[in-house]
């Protein structure tokens, strides 16, 4: 499981965009995130790097990430 920290989330949409990003790497992702914190946790047989890659490249900015 990895936990990323990511700025400029704010609502729902944000929540959707993020989830949809990760689930396009792969499909069978969980996603959980935290608005309050910044955090996204995400249990994912894909790699972190192109995790955190997918967030940034849907307009949010992965500040910290680590595997849990």
């Amino acid at each position: 499981m990895y936990e990323l920290q990511v700025e400029e989330m704010s609502c729902g949409h944000c929540v959707s965009a993020v989830t949809k990003s990760v689930q396009a790497i792969d499909a069978q992702a969980t996603v959980e995130v935290d608005l309050a914190e910044r955090k996204v946790r995400v249990q994912s047989a894909a790699e972190l790097d192109t995790i955190a890659a997918a967030i940034v490249a849907a307009g949010y900015p992965v500040v910290a990430s680590t595997t849990i």
